[in-house]
């Protein structure tokens, strides 16, 4: 995990499935769960996601609160 991880975290769209277009950081955590399950998907998405599984099942979103504060202009 690097710090550009977690800002792509905050800013990488999930590119297909039920929740296409919503953020990875957002994803619900019963769907990373499916993805740790069932297996991630090859390249950075995967990586991406399996970070965020982990976060999430850690209880430790809050670390990527002040990304999300960030001004992105």
């Amino acid at each position: 995990m690097t710090p550009e991880d977690l800002e792509r975290l905050v800013t990488r769209e999930m590119p297909f499935g039920k929740h296409k277009g919503r953020l990875i950081a957002d994803l619900p955590g019963n769907y990373l769960n499916w993805f740790a399950r069932e297996g991630f998907p090859p390249g950075e998405i995967g990586r991406l996601l399996a970070l965020m599984q982990e976060i999430d099942h850690n209880g430790l979103t809050g670390i990527l609160t002040p990304l999300r504060s960030r001004d992105r202009s």
